[in-house]
């Protein structure tokens, strides 16, 4: 599943004794530029204000009403000023259309040798004014990297895909399916959680009995679409030999059962009973239905952890990459920053970089269910490179939505153990620890092959008012 494309309301503001050529300049700029970066732009005809940018009352009623009517399609808002700008312009038409999107300012900067008065800015000044403003009104909003900089620059291509990408996270979330699929392992008190508080920040959970998915597939005829999932199994990676193709089939009826479910309740990320139901009382694992779908942008979530799926649909909205599930599960080599992370596993495909990959049964639950009824554990180490880790929760008893996130590297560290597996490297991990065990953080974390603290930190603390830790 593709990312969603992002498009922003624009607002540039200008100021009428600073020169009017610059706000038109200005305007030009923006929009080519966003339009070079791949990003729609919602805005005023040039026409509609003077120079088609916001100085008024007037004009800033106008761009409330415009952006108010184009509600639906507006991700963020972008502030632009090319010179000093009009604050209560600018933050009239924000407050007004009522939007309730991230927003960021950006500042063009002076140059020395154009500070006459028919090329003089101020916008460094301006900008002070209108975030003054916002923060008056209580709009939350963006900076970018520098107070001030040139449109055409470097680092503020790298602020917009940034904010694109905040904006990706807020609008995702606060619009959020989670499917539970099943209910949680009785032992598993860990993943309790407050429908209540998740739906507080606009996101909804979709529950199903795990019954009706294992019936779908058992009552399933092995039609073209599942012969086409099996192909797609088998091309998936390398499957142990002595799997029966009966298995094979079990699985791909398994996906599709569950994907149909997905579809039909519009959700975007799932948590799912994986054990130990499915396997006796259908006869195959969830695990690689769960990678499959990971891989192509449904993030999955092992043992019902909701909150765990919420999380790696955070970090797929952030990157755009495919999240995996894992335990913090072992200390390695007694080094303090450092540990082996784990899980049965339903990694996606991409987070695998092992010759010795391979789709086969579950090891653990096979021991004791029997191995044919456990077929779907992919087995690898995780590639080396940079990740991000996170991991959302619900504090009933306090009323809030919290969260951890941090980056680390997977590290090249093979580990002779079962299920998928990697050695993760944290600085001050120890530290990490202390705070996950004392503020009642899961054992479970999502991790992603991105670097997006900064992106869940923007978008979860200050746009969805969650707590939110940052591990550096």
């Amino acid at each position: 599943m593709a990312l969603k494309k992002v498009s922003f309301g624009v607002i540039v503001s200008t100021r009428s004794f600073f020169p009017d050529a610059l706000a038109v300049e200005g305007r030009k700029k923006i929009l080519d530029k966003l339009e070079s970066l791949g990003y729609g732009a919602v805005i005023m005809p040039e026409d509609a204000t003077p120079f088609g940018a916001v100085e008024t009352l007037d004009d800033a009623l106008k761009y409330a009403d415009y952006f108010s009517m184009h509600r639906k399609e507006i991700d963020g808002i972008l502030v632009i000023l090319p010179n000093f700008g009009d604050e209560v312009g600018v933050s009239t038409a924000i407050d007004k259309a009522g939007l309730n999107v991230p927003v960021m300012v950006q500042a063009v900067d002076d140059k020395l040798e154009q500070m006459t008065m028919d090329r003089r800015r101020d916008a460094f000044c301006g900008k002070l004014s209108v975030c003054n403003n916002l923060y008056q009104r209580g709009i939350k909003f963006t900076n970018t990297t520098l107070h001030a900089c040139d449109l055409d620059s470097d680092i503020f291509t790298e602020d917009i895909h940034f904010f694109a990408a905040v904006c990706r996270v807020v609008g995702g979330l606060k619009n959020a399916r989670i499917g539970a699929i099943g209910q949680r392992p009785d032992p598993f008190h860990t993943v309790r959680y407050s429908e209540k508080l998740l739906q507080a920040s606009g996101i909804t959970v979709s529950v199903v009995d795990l019954s009706e998915i294992i019936f779908a597939a058992l009552k399933m005829p092995t039609d073209e679409d599942v012969q086409r999932r099996i192909a797609e199994i088998k091309d998936y990676g390398p499957i142990d030999p002595t799997v029966p193709e009966e298995n094979i089939v079990k699985s791909a009826k398994l996906w599709k059962a569950v994907e149909e479910w997905i579809v039909a309740n519009k959700v975007d990320a799932t948590a799912i009973q994986c054990w130990s139901s499915i396997e006796e009382n259908y006869g195959t694992a969830t695990c690689l239905p769960m990678s499959m779908m990971g891989e192509a942008g449904k993030p999955s979530a092992c043992e019902m952890d909701v909150t765990g799926a919420l999380t790696m649909y955070a970090l797929y909205l952030a990157s755009g990459e495919p999240s995996g599930y894992l335990d913090w599960n072992n200390n390695f080599n007694s080094l303090p920053n450092k540990a082996i992370c784990t899980h049965c596993s339903n990694f996606p495909k991409s987070f695998i970089g092992d010759a010795d990959f391979e789709i086969s049964n579950l090891d653990i639950l096979g021991e004791s269910l029997g191995r044919e009824r456990c077929f779907g554990g992919l087995k690898a180490n995780i590639a080396k490179g940079d990740m991000t880790y996170a991991k959302i929760s619900t504090d009933d008893s306090r009323g809030v939505v919290k969260m951890y996130v941090g980056e680390g590297t997977i590290t090249d560290d093979k580990v002779d153990t079962v299920g998928g597996r990697g050695v993760v490297e944290v600085p001050d991990m120890q530290k990490l620890l202390d705070y996950m065990c004392m503020n009642g953080f899961e054992h479970h974390v999502a991790m992603n092959r991105s670097k997006s603290a900064k992106i869940l930190k923007e978008a979860c603390e200050k746009y969805l008012g969650w707590e939110v830790y940052v591990h550096s």
